[in-house]
C-alpha cells in the first residue's frame, strides 16, 4: 500500500531527486506521519525483482535495524539500495565479497583483520604526514589566479593521499584510484556517460591492483599495513582476493564519502559565514562531527529482512528490503535540537553519518574525522577569505549525496 504521506510515485532512491536536492521536507513528513513507509517500485527498476522497499526515516528505527543483523541482512541483497535497472543478479551477488555487504560471522572475521589498519596508534602514525599534505594541498590551491573548483583542487586530494599513505599506494597512482572510484559510483549520472559495464571494469581494475600489491608483500614483506593484513594468510590474515575487495571498499568508503563531506562542509561554511568566522577564531573540536551530520554523504543504505518481524508498527515480511535513510535520521528533531541549523558547536551529536551502529559502523571514522579537521585547519590558516564563485553542481545518484563541482575564489 503506497504511503499516503508522499505524492504518488515519489521514490527516495530516484537519482534525479538527489541530483536536485536532499528531500528533507518529505523526510520530515514521514517521520511525523508514517516513519516506516512502503515505497512501491516497478520490478527490476532498482535491480531487484520485488515491488519496492520500506523507507525507514526515524533515528531510533535506523539504529534498531543497524544493530540487529540477525533480523536485517546486508548480504541478501547487498547494502546498495538501487542499482542500474540493467544489472544482472549475478553482478549483485558478486558484491557479497565486499565487507560492506557481509553479515556475521563472516563479517566479524574479516573486520577483525582489517581493523588492524585503523587502530588509534595507526591513525596517530599518519597524522603528521597528513597534516603536511593538507597544508601542501591548500597552498597549491591558493596559487590559483581566479576561481577554481574546490572538489578537484582541495576536497578530493587529502582522502586519496590518506588511502595512499594507509595502504602503501604510491602517491603517483592516486589518480588511478580517483578515476576508478568515480566510475564505480557514477553510473546514474549521464554527464560521465558511465555504463554499468564500465563501472564493473573499474572495480575489477582496483581489485587487480590491490591483489598485485598483496602478492608483492607476500613475496617481500615490508613494514606497512598491507604486510600486516596479508603476509601470513594461514595465521588469520586476508587472502589476496579479500584484500582486493577491501581496497575496493576503501576506494568508495574512504574516498568518495570523505571528499563529499569536505565539499559539503566548505559549502556550509561559506553559506553560514557566522559559523566560518567562529571556526577560524576557535576551531571547535566538535566541527568534523557536525560537518558529517550536515553532509550525510551516504544518503541511504539498505537491509533485507531475514524473517517476519515488526518495525515502527508495520509488519515486515521475510525478504522485504528496508532503506535506511541516514539523511532523515540526522535531521530527527526527537534527537537533535534545531536539526536544520548548521552548528559546529553541537554537542552531543549522535548523528548516523558513519552508520547506525552495529557491525557496519564505519571502520575509518577516526581517519575521516582527522582528515576533515586537518583540511579545514589548513584552509582557515591559508585561505581564510575563501568565497563562493558559483553554485555547486550535484551528482546524479540514488544513494550518494555528492557534489561534482564547487566553484570558489580566494578573493
Amino acid at each position: 500500500m503506497p504511503c499516503p504521506a508522499l505524492p504518488e510515485g515519489f521514490d527516495f532512491t530516484d537519482p534525479d531527486l538527489l541530483h536536485r536536492r536532499v528531500p528533507l521536507p518529505e523526510f520530515a513528513e514521514l517521520r511525523r506521519a508514517e516513519p516506516v513507509c512502503w515505497v512501491p517500485q516497478p520490478a527490476g527498476l532498482a535491480g531487484f525483482q520485488d515491488e519496492g522497499y520500506w523507507a525507514v526515516t526515524r533515528h531510533a528505527d535506523v539504529k534498531y535495524v543497524s544493530t540487529h543483523p540477525e533480523l536485517f541482512s546486508s548480504t541478501l541483497n547487498t547494502a546498495i539500495i538501487r542499482f542500474n535497472e540493467h544489472i544482472q543478479r549475478e553482478a549483485i551477488d558478486a558484491q557479497r565479497l565486499i565487507l560492506l555487504n557481509m553479515d556475521p560471522p563472516e563479517h566479524t572475521r574479516v573486520r577483525q583483520i582489517v581493523q588492524r589498519g585503523f587502530t588509534p596508534r595507526a591513525i596517530r602514525a599518519l597524522e603528521e604526514r597528513l597534516r603536511a599534505r593538507a597544508r601542501a594541498i591548500v597552498e597549491h590551491a591558493r596559487a590559483h589566479d581566479g576561481p577554481f573548483d574546490f572538489v578537484t583542487q582541495v576536497a578530493c586530494e587529502l582522502p586519496l593521499q590518506a588511502i595512499a599513505e594507509l595502504i602503501g599506494v604510491p602517491q603517483e597512482d592516486r589518480d588511478k584510484i580517483f578515476d576508478w572510484s568515480n566510475k564505480m559510483i557514477a553510473y546514474d549520472d549521464p554527464e560521465y556517460a558511465i555504463t554499468e559495464e564500465v563501472g564493473a571494469e573499474s572495480a575489477t581494475e582496483i581489485i587487480a591492483y590491490a591483489m598485485n600489491m598483496a602478492a608483492d608483500r607476500k613475496q617481500c614483506p615490508a613494514h606497512d599495513i598491507v604486510t600486516q593484513l596479508v603476509a601470513a594468510e594461514d595465521e588469520g590474515n586476508l587472502s589476496s582476493d579479500e584484500f582486493g575487495f577491501f581496497v575496493l571498499m576503501l576506494a568508495v568508503a574512504g574516498n568518495e564519502t570523505t571528499r563529499n563531506a569536505i565539499t559539503h562542509g566548505m559549502h556550509a561554511f561559506l553559506t553560514h559565514p557566522g559559523q566560518w568566522e567562529l571556526y577560524k577564531r576557535e576551531r571547535p573540536a566538535t566541527t568534523a562531527e557536525e560537518i558529517v551530520r550536515w553532509a550525510t554523504p551516504v544518503a541511504a543504505f539498505q537491509r533485507t529482512a531475514t524473517r517476519d518481524t515488526e518495525l515502527g508498527g508495520k509488519r515486515i515480511r521475510a525478504g522485504d528490503r528496508l532503506g535506511l535513510f541516514y539523511a532523515s535520521a540526522n535531521h530527527d528533531p526527537e534527537v537533535f535540537e534545531e536539526p536544520d541549523s548548521f552548528d559546529i558547536t553541537r554537542d552531543p551529536n549522535p548523528h548516523l553519518g558513519f552508520g547506525g551502529g552495529g557491525p557496519h559502523y564505519c571502520l575509518g571514522k577516526s581517519l575521516a574525522v582527522l582528515e576533515i579537521d586537518l583540511i579545514f585547519t589548513a584552509i582557515a590558516d591559508a585561505m581564510p577569505g575563501l568565497t563562493l564563485a558559483g553554485d555547486p553542481r550535484r551528482l546524479r545518484s540514488a544513494w550518494i549525496n555528492g557534489v561534482k563541482e564547487l566553484p570558489v575564489s580566494t578573493g
